[in-house]
């Protein structure tokens, strides 16, 4: 239904909310019944790229070497090849590419997943491998002591990799303890519940299925609101000092 002109989507200088009311799909290169809706990219000013494929039955996506890449499931099951390795991922499973892999994903039914994508800021060590995992299987941490907010660390403590993806998971209720700005960039995709995301001097309403990008040093803060978890997906770059240039 139009809605005369109205959506809760927000574009600012340091930050960005996208709602699906307003999501815009489009093939990308490699994709045979799918299409991508692109949260963000360096066009926003991110020096990354987070897109979402969605998938039809029989929906493939053939992805040249080139780029690292982070793949996590949000709905059905995909079939991934990469080099001489064959995996079925089912929700919340994911996998990383390194950049010199080419990979496919297969889809028999419809199914969507999120997909970052970064140039590998190289150190005067070997590339990390590639990777596959189950968030399932990954113990929550509390963050700051605080037994009501779970993070899941989804990649490696190595300092090969340049960027970590996160889960977070917050009971109805729990907060961050402190407003925080800093040096590092996020993309935030809601996966489940809702609550209050404080970006910059604004304060919105979030829910599943929002994408949020936040510049380096945007203020943030997250309050849980509702009656069940709010969980979201979160990316940062990391493990690179402030002066690399990609």
């Amino acid at each position: 239904m139009h809605r005369l002109g109205h959506t809760r989507s927000v574009r600012q200088p340091d930050h960005l909310l996208l709602t699906p009311d307003t999501f815009v799909r489009a093939p990308l290169p490699g994709m045979q019944n799918a299409t991508a809706v692109v949260h963000v990219s360096p066009a926003m000013g991110a020096r990354f790229t987070e897109y979402t494929v969605e998938f039809e039955p029989g929906g493939a996506y053939d992805i040249a070497g080139g780029t690292q890449r982070f793949v996590y499931v949000l709905e059905g099951e995909l079939t991934l090849t990469a080099g001489a390795q064959e995996n079925t991922l089912l929700p919340n499973d994911y996998c990383y590419i390194a950049q010199v892999i080419p990979a496919s994903i297969r889809a028999r039914a419809a199914a969507r997943a999120a997909v970052i994508e970064k140039p590998y800021q190289r150190l005067d060590r070997v590339p990390p491998p590639m990777l596959v995992g189950r968030e399932s299987a990954i113990p929550g941490q509390p963050l700051m002591g605080d037994d009501a907010l779970a993070v899941r660390i989804l990649l490696p403590d190595d300092i090969a990799f340049d960027f970590a993806v996160n889960t977070m998971t917050f009971q109805p209720g729990a907060a961050l303890a402190m407003v925080e700005i800093h040096v590092m960039e996020h993309g935030v995709l809601m996966l489940a519940g809702g609550g209050v995301y404080r970006l910059g001097e604004s304060w919105y309403p979030v829910s599943a299925g929002d994408f949020i990008w936040m510049a380096p040093y945007c203020p943030q803060w997250f309050g849980a609101l509702g009656k069940i978890p709010a969980k979201y997906l979160i990316y940062k770059d990391w493990n690179r000092h402030p002066l690399a240039v990609i």
